[in-house]
């Protein structure tokens, strides 16, 4: 490439010297042997001079790269914007020139101070305008802190959606969950935190064949509900390091979020309420579809297995409620028709005290 440039410029060279000297060459061959002799002249000077010269702008653009990867992005920035503008007065002062004309060097002289002018005006927009960087930000932080908070202001409407649910560790081991979601009596997005399945796999990883039940129940609840297309699941990585027990997380997930909590817990359920999260039981749910029965309502229980205090039997009806028998404990194994004394009903289920009709 550089030969090239070096021919050109020698042939170039070679017109302005004749036109100056006022020196015809009355032959066209010679005239063109002549060209070409010049043109090969000026082509083997630049090719010996390439290696240099290529050198040289190498290290000048290193310079430059160096110099514009200390500078801060909007300097960068503005200082290519000055450079523009300046360029733009360069062309706006250059354009008479380009009409000029000189006896025996013609216009030459005025596309070497062209060239002068464009570099001088773009080296001086760059320097005025990267000179007082720190004018600038003020106004391009004003509008960027704007964004950000409309931004935030945005996220935090958005994120406080109290149609999301949050899933804990009882809710999946129980498993209930999955015919409620099943009878679509369940809406909005229910998510269980990624916290929540590390605690599954690490109960499911228990040396108590119990717990590792449990644990393994729990993961394959999850994904069952992973597979209900119905269903808008997500499993979120949302964590805070900072904090170790599992239901400070879910708590602190839900403050942030405006979720609900999906629980079993009891003492989650309780602190939950202090903090005014809403909390969704499956216990109270459940509880609250049992049969419903007064004190003096007649019913008949089979008595299974003797109770926890003397001389107590115990049942159960069909929806799974505990039926405690007043000196029922001579009567396991029979079916007996029984009279309501009272009813307990709690966060953990429901409780029906009889005595045999006598």
């Amino acid at each position: 490439m550089f030969s090239v440039i070096g021919a050109i410029l020698g042939i170039s060279v070679l017109k302005l010297v004749l036109s100056v000297v006022d020196f015809t060459i009355g032959s066209s061959v010679f005239f063109i042997a002549v060209n070409v002799l010049v043109a090969l002249l000026f082509a083997g000077i630049f090719y010996f001079l390439s290696g240099f010269i290529y050198k040289m702008m190498e290290d000048v653009f290193m310079k430059l790269e160096k110099y514009l990867e200390d500078l801060p992005p909007l300097s960068v920035a503005v200082g290519i914007s000055g450079v523009i503008v300046g360029l733009i007065l360069a062309f706006l002062a250059t354009k008479p020139l380009s009409s000029l004309s000189l006896p025996v060097v013609g216009n030459s002289i005025f596309v070497l101070l062209s060239i002068i002018i464009y570099l001088g005006f773009g080296l001086l927009g760059w320097r005025i305008a990267s000179k007082y960087p720190d004018k600038y930000p003020q106004t391009f932080q004003k509008v960027k802190n704007v964004k950000i908070s409309n931004r935030r202001e945005n996220k935090k409407e958005i994120s406080k959606d109290t149609s999301l649910k949050l899933i804990d560790t009882s809710v999946l081991i129980d498993g209930r969950i999955l015919d409620i979601i099943k009878i679509n009596f369940i809406e909005g997005k229910l998510i269980i935190p990624e916290f929540v399945l590390e605690e599954l796999q690490h109960i499911a990883d228990s040396p108590d064949d119990l717990k590792r039940e449990r644990g393994r129940r729990g993961l394959d609840v999850v994904k069952e509900i992973k597979k209900n297309k119905d269903i808008n699941l997500e499993i979120s990585s949302k964590d805070y390091p900072e904090i170790k027990e599992v239901d400070s997380k879910l708590l602190k997930f839900a403050q942030d979020t405006g979720a609900k909590i999906f629980t079993n817990d009891y003492n989650l359920n309780k602190v939950a309420d202090v903090q005014g999260i809403t909390v969704l039981n499956i216990n109270d749910l459940a509880n609250a579809m049992k049969t419903k029965v007064l004190p003096g309502e007649i019913m008949e229980i089979e008595v299974i297995k003797e109770g926890k205090s003397r001389n107590q039997g115990v049942g159960y009806l069909e929806d799974g409620t505990m039926v405690v028998v007043e000196d029922g404990k001579d009567l396991i194994g029979k079916k007996i028709n029984t009279t309501v004394t009272s009813v307990l009903q709690t966060s953990a289920g429901k409780m029906i005290f009889v005595r045999a009709k006598e």
